[in-house]
């Protein structure tokens, strides 16, 4: 057990960089002015190659180039597995806490290396050759660690599809990144619940056009036959031998796909590679958490998110410590579960989102106080920005005032934080609620969005506008799949020779970063970003209706939910709350149960421009209850429109004044 207790100093981490700076500010100017120095020395130092790199940066991100290291030659499996061995054989790299804790087991680097040879070798007799996508539609554990790095080892590119999702949502991501192969399991159990995937994996395994070979690992046994249909992943994994070579990557070969949604109907799959994306993966779970390896790092996150990839599987074992899998639900059996779990296993440093930590917030206290959580040290957040009274609960209650609470900041593209309170010199301040600093090696540039200009800052001044960022860093994406002029016109061509996030950020007047939110019809619920545009699209897929827009609007408990407002096509006999039950079976079915519309109003028009753009910060306003900001209306191609929807949404929930009902069953 760990009795170490915060440490924000640098000095004692780069040892790259000893006797050179003496602070953190100096170590970050000195990773802005001599950038590539700066990420090449880190390199060498960090990572284990087969051929040194003598290119560190050929990245321009005027035409949205990214490449790292681009003449070196690694592989990322045995950077996290095999070079830990001679010393780290039989200490735990995988604790898997499983929903029923009594199946919970420690695995060792010396198991991890076996299983995960045993896996690469079932993947190539199965045809899997080095460049073929991988599906991977596993829940957090074991089986979908080692499938990963199983990948990495034989220089697959893995795909990992998050197991809530549906079987059109799979199948869609299956083809679009051309799978041959799907690694899936035929249940899951969660919150004492047992999830039958079988129906997902057979459906989305007939509507695939790519799809080879499915692989299924079960626990249960055959007595339906269904496995009769696919290969029985657990009996082939037995067999295999235990030795499998690595195979050696370029830097810039791709890792994985990781689809994300955006502004348009169809999510995108981010292109991550190999030498780049694990150095800044190492560097930050390093860094932002005071890492070491004799720690327990404990994300819970799911694998199907990027937060699963690089702070679950990536990061923690390329540093050589202890990761954490948390296959269950922080309800069950009861609200103390993540507290048990911190306890049980002298967790050091816990990596949780909001959602979650609101949620356990309201059940009171007497969960966290019933367990000795004197092991943390750090307790970190994800997903969406935190409120500043569960910032508070953490640092008071969970963290007894001793612990760092780090805001993270950071997407699916970025590969890893760029914005988070440490490190930072010894005793620097952390303010509630805000992500505060930049990362190592990492500029902003908060931009004008009407002028595409830099807003210039200078200390005690404040500004706001979009988030962007003005220099490469090794661990962002480097395209979409299949799909690079999308990749420059979300990312680069916005504000040309930056990378833009997508968010709109503060900074105040000491310099420290505050996200605004999303700029683009994109939405958070629970920490999963969805596009409004993917809700959309499912919803106009129903007989009834003929057009719909979506919006988030801020929920205490998932941060944001969707909100729909559809227009009905013309009938007499139409039954509203049966369509309004079949949207929502629709959506759950089609996307995930979590992407459900919260609301679903029936509205006779849209506010829409004279050019068809629908106006969705009207629809905000008026579900806020904000009438008297909605501003002026009318440029709207029919201003009168705005006032029906006032009227429906009005009689909905109680703002400003006005009576409103809540059901949306206007």
């Amino acid at each position: 057990m760990s009795d170490r207790r915060p440490s924000a100093g640098f000095s004692t981490k780069f040892e790259e960089f000893q006797g050179e700076v003496d602070s953190h500010e100096a170590l970050y100017k000195y990773s802005i002015g001599q950038t590539d120095e700066f990420w090449g020395r880190c390199a060498m130092s960090r990572l284990s190659w087969t051929q040194p790199p003598k290119t560190v940066n050929a990245s321009d991100l005027n035409s949205g180039e990214i490449k790292w290291f681009q003449d070196g030659k690694l592989n990322v499996c045995y950077n996290c597995v095999d070079r830990h061995l001679p010393s780290h054989a039989d200490k735990p790299a995988l604790i898997w806490e499983r929903d029923d804790s009594s199946k919970s087991r420690k695995v060792t680097y010396r198991e991890l290396h076996e299983y995960i040879c045993k896996f690469a070798n079932v993947l190539k007799a199965n045809g899997v050759q080095k460049g073929d996508r991988v599906a991977i539609y596993l829940p957090v554990g074991l089986q979908g660690a080692a499938a990963m790095l199983a990948c990495a080892r034989i220089g697959a590119v893995h795909s990992v599809i998050f197991t809530g999702f549906s079987a059109e949502a799979l199948s869609h991501r299956i083809d679009d990144a051309d799978c041959k192969l799907l690694l899936a399991q035929d249940y899951t159990s969660r919150g004492g619940k047992t999830i039958n995937l079988k129906q997902i994996v057979i459906d989305a395994a007939n509507k695939s056009k790519s799809l080879k070979k499915t692989l299924v690992y079960s626990e249960a046994d055959n007595q339906d036959g269904w496995l009769d249909s696919f290969t029985d992943l657990s009996k082939q994994i037995e067999d295999a031998s235990s030795e499998c070579p690595i195979v050696e990557m370029n830097a810039e070969d791709p890792l994985f796909l990781l689809y994300t949604s955006g502004s348009t109907g169809k999510p995108k799959g981010l292109v991550h590679t190999s030498a780049g994306y694990l150095l800044y993966a190492q560097m930050t779970v390093k860094h932002v958490f005071d890492l070491e390896p004799s720690d327990v790092f404990a994300c819970v996150a799911d694998i199907g998110w990027i937060t699963g990839h690089t702070y679950v599987v990536y990061g923690p074992l390329a540093n050589g410590a202890t990761t954490l899998c948390f296959d269950s639900h922080p309800l069950f059996p009861n609200a103390g579960r993540y507290w048990e779990t911190v306890a049980k296993y002298h967790v050091t440093q816990f990596y949780g989102a909001p959602t979650a930590y609101r949620m356990l917030l309201r059940l009171g206290n007497e969960f966290v106080k019933s367990h000795d959580l004197s092991s943390l040290r750090v307790i970190g957040s994800v997903g969406e920005p935190i409120n500043v009274a569960a910032w508070t609960w953490l640092h008071e209650i969970v963290g007894n005032s001793k612990c760092d609470i780090v805001d993270t900041w950071w997407q699916t593209e970025t590969g890893g934080n760029l914005l988070t309170p440490r490190p930072s010199n010894q005793g620097a301040e952390i303010k509630p609620g805000m992500a505060m600093r930049q990362f190592y090696g990492i500029e902003v540039a908060i931009c004008d969005p009407g002028t595409g200009k830099e807003i210039a800052w200078e200390a005690g001044q404040k500004i706001e506008g979009a988030l962007c960022f003005k220099k490469p860093w090794p661990g962002m994406a480097r395209t979409i799949y299949g799909n690079h002029k999308r990749f420059l016109e979300t990312y680069y061509n916005p504000y040309p020779g930056m990378y833009f996030s997508g968010d709109g950020a503060v900074r105040d007047e000491d310099g420290y970063v505050t996200i605004t939110g999303r700029m683009d019809d994109v939405i958070n619920i629970s920490g999963h970003r969805l596009g409004t545009a993917e809700i959309e699209d499912v919803l106009n897929s129903h007989l009834s209706v003929s057009e719909t827009a979506v919006i988030g609007i801020p929920h205490e408990i998932k941060g944001e939910s969707a909100v729909a407002f559809s227009i009905l096509k013309e009938k007499a006999d139409l039954n509203q709350e049966n369509v309004r039950s079949e949207l929502i079976q629709l959506v759950r079915g089609r996307l995930a149960k979590f992407a459900a519309p919260e609301k679903i109003y029936f509205v006779t028009g849209l506010p829409k421009t004279r050019s068809g753009k629908i106006m969705r910060r009207i629809l905000r306003k008026i579900s806020a209850g904000q009438i008297d900001e909605i501003g002026d209306v009318t440029t709207l191609a029919d201003p009168s429109v705005v006032q029906l929807i006032i009227q429906k949404v009005v009689g909905a929930k109680p703002a400003n004044g006005h009576s409103m009902n809540g059901n949306g069953a206007a």
